[in-house]
């Protein structure tokens, strides 16, 4: 059974759009998208689009990635006539995978952070790969490279849309994502607190660390450190 009689078949007894409430449909629009996280809709994620989707903010043709396959499959969640891609979020094409020349490589780190699905494998001033079986073809870590390095290479031949990625690979993408966005997060508010706890101890040592300095001097060091607590406990 192909992907799409099998999508189908699966959907065959979805409720109708108007008798679900608008988080359940969003849930159902975002099952439905290759979860590439690529940003070509306009939405900072595949879910930021979903929700948008399922409020009408959104119409159902800004995900290249799904193609016309994916147009009709939200279609038929949403009740939206099937429409054209919106050319303006690109074209459907067969699905690329990153690849580093890793010659050229400096190492600057800026495709990792870049990377949605933390697939990109280096480290500071060491030469970067990409995991080739975890790239969703999202493109985001080319515009990255300060030396133009990443190529995407087609993997699939003709093939595009969800010809072109599984229903199975949407799902490890997504897990994947969501992984990577918890630790990042997590990473986030953990330096925050870091640097929060550092600021409240210079601040609690002011005098002995500014080498007992005085009036406007001291007062002027003070504000630095308090505008920097400040900062940091709104990161925590």
């Amino acid at each position: 059974m192909n992907n799409r009689r099998a999508w189908v078949l699966s959907s065959a007894h979805a409720r109708s759009p108007a008798a679900l409430l608008p988080q359940d449909l969003a849930a159902r629009v975002l099952d439905a998208l290759p979860q590439t996280q690529c940003t070509r809709c306009g939405h900072a994620d595949c879910a930021a689009y979903a929700q948008a989707v399922a409020t009408g903010a959104a119409p159902i043709n800004r995900c290249p990635p799904g193609g016309a396959e994916g147009v009709r499959r939200l279609s038929v969640l949403t009740g939206q006539p099937v429409s054209a891609l919106d050319p303006q979020c690109g074209i459907e094409e067969p699905r690329g995978v990153a690849w580093i020349d890793e010659t050229w490589c400096i190492g600057c780190t800026l495709c990792i952070k870049a990377c949605p699905v933390d697939c990109i494998v280096g480290s500071n001033k060491r030469m970067h790969t990409v995991i080739e079986s975890q790239c969703t073809g999202c493109a985001l870590c080319l515009p990255a490279c300060p030396l133009d390095c990443i190529v995407m290479e087609n993997t699939d031949g003709s093939r595009t849309g969800w010809a072109a990625w599984s229903p199975e690979q949407a799902a490890q993408a997504r897990e994947r994502y969501e992984f990577t966005s918890q630790r990042r997060e997590r990473d986030k508010r953990e330096h925050a607190w870091r640097l929060q706890q550092k600021a409240e101890h210079k601040l609690a040592h002011l005098t002995e660390l500014t080498h007992n300095a005085s009036g406007p001097e001291l007062k002027r060091k003070r504000a630095v450190i308090e505008a920097a607590l400040v900062r940091a406990r709104k990161k925590a």
